[in-house]
């Protein structure tokens, strides 16, 4: 097979490409060879005589399909197959540290919150998900046709029921039997596979669900892209939160690794919300630092230190940001959570493992605890909010045919210039891209790794002042011909 044409599939530690429609990139023989490749590299690397492999989909309309070629490309490589049916990618996971089925590994058949016409494959041993490189190794075997021999055989043993249980206790634990009796939680599955959390749960847990909705799984997704980021879901969560009087909504995306929620008045506790409402959990216990990604508020920095701890504004991309916070409590030093702005959290207490049910036990578990009646967001009321914000994507002329270079030339220089000028503040503690303040406003720009284009992210205190920032940006690019300035623009003119 075509190297270069299974690199398009790569994103970022995952493989996913169209797999309906006319322009079908993930064909059956596609993904025949990357799953016998991951069988033969699996075998390879840990030096496995047996191989047991757990596979598991989400609710998208060709799930059940790419399930079936896989778990015949896993058999006829000689692998054992035990077949989960509708699962939740961190469920996945936790199989393999819970040692459910004696597996060595797992493949989950999602593509997050892309569209309806796309899926893929996530991979996973004990250790965690697979790396980028490990995504290239694969790759290549796939390309080269690389595959075991053998006869495996199959087994149909779902783990939801499992799973579930498992989160019921951690909250029953600590907060006693049916600890969230009298509160009403509901859930926008969005139609994805996060259905379960109400029905096995929250209900468990001695919750009223009743107004949920999209709990059922439809791969045509028909009501709202299932994406907690998404606009239009968020909206209908909020809806559904004030029209049925519930005490706080939860949302999920399709494969339930992100979440968000909304509070009694259908208030959106997203994003920087999100990272603070977490920070204001875990903190008091021990302090510590707080891991997020780098497209992150500068009063999300206050708030975190208000609470006693350190905010560390890392790198874009949930693995940066989980493997950070790894290494800084392997080393001694305690970090309590790595939280992405796009809902990605995750716990050293869950094996780092990124968990949109998890983050919603662990919230929920905070408030089971509170008898004064509390609303969620009560807990972040003094996390101070940007007038403006914004996030702009500029792109290349040359199609990003050297986006790389052009791309770090660009950030290079506004890291001399912002230092040098009496006119900006520069943030020095930045690992991605380059942070400076103009005015009453603070300006990210930063380069993507996996696509083309440059990532812009203003803030302001002061109405306009995102604007004024967005033209003296455009007014320092616009030296740099390889660049592709519309966006820019027309949010300026907008």
């Amino acid at each position: 097979m075509d190297l270069n044409e299974l690199k398009k599939l790569k994103s970022g530690t995952d493989v996913r490409g169209i797999a309906i429609g006319e322009n079908i990139t993930l064909t059956d023989e596609t993904v025949t060879a990357i799953a016998k490749a991951f069988c033969f590299w699996l075998s390879r690397k840990f030096k496995l005589s047996e191989i047991k492999v757990a596979v598991g989909h989400d609710s998208r309309l060709t799930a059940a399909h790419i399930s079936s070629v896989v778990n015949t490309a896993l058999i006829s490589s000689g692998a054992d197959v035990i077949f989960t049916g509708l699962s939740s990618t961190p469920s996945m996971y936790m199989l393999l540290k819970e040692n459910f089925f004696g597996c060595n590994a797992s493949v989950m058949i999602t593509a997050s919150h892309l569209p309806y016409d796309r899926n893929g494959l996530k991979f996973f041993t004990p250790s965690g998900g697979l790396s980028s490189n490990d995504i290239d190794e694969i790759l290549y075997l796939a390309s080269e046709n690389t595959a075991l021999a053998g006869a495996g055989r199959y087994f149909e043993q779902p783990f939801m029921d499992e799973y579930s249980r498992m989160l019921v206790d951690k909250v029953e634990s600590v907060c006693g039997h049916e600890p969230l009796k009298g509160r009403k939680i509901i859930v926008d599955a969005g139609n994805g596979a996060g259905g379960f959390f109400a029905e096995k749960v929250l209900i468990p847990l001695g919750a009223d669900t009743s107004g949920s909705i999209y709990l059922e799984p439809d791969g045509t997704f028909p009501h709202h892209a299932p994406n907690p980021e998404d606009k239009k879901a968020i909206e209908c969560l909020s809806e559904a939160v004030v029209s049925s009087n519930a005490d706080m909504g939860i949302i999920f995306d399709t494969d339930v690794d992100r979440a968000a929620c909304v509070d009694s008045n259908g208030k959106e506790i997203n994003r920087n919300l999100l990272i603070a409402l977490v920070a204001a959990i875990v903190l008091p216990e021990k302090g510590g630092i707080i891991v997020t990604d780098s497209a992150t508020s500068i009063h999300l920095t206050e708030f975190i230190t208000s609470l006693g701890g350190t905010h560390l504004r890392y790198k874009r991309g949930y693995k940066n940001v989980i493997d950070k916070c790894r290494e800084l409590n392997d080393g001694g030093v305690y970090s309590p959570v790595a939280i992405e702005t796009s809902g990605h959290a995750a716990f050293p207490e869950n094996y780092y493992q990124d968990d949109g049910a998890y983050l919603m036990t662990k919230i929920l578990t905070f408030f089971a605890k509170q008898k004064d009646g509390k609303n969620v967001s009560d807990l972040i009321s003094g996390l101070k909010l940007p007038a403006e914000e914004c996030e702009v994507r500029i792109s290349f002329n040359s199609n990003g045919a050297n986006y790389l270079s052009e791309g770090n030339k660009v950030i290079e220089d506004l890291k001399e210039l912002t230092n040098s000028s009496a006119e900006f503040t520069s943030d020095s503690i930045n690992y991605e891209g380059v942070m400076f303040g103009f005015e009453k406003s603070h300006i990210l720009v930063r380069q993507s790794v996996h696509d083309p284009v440059i990532p812009i992210n203003i803030e302001s205190d002061e109405v306009g002042g995102a604007k004024r920032a967005a033209e003296k940006l455009l007014s320092i690019l616009k030296a740099y011909d390889f660049l592709n300035l519309d966006n820019l623009k027309k949010y300026i003119n907008g």
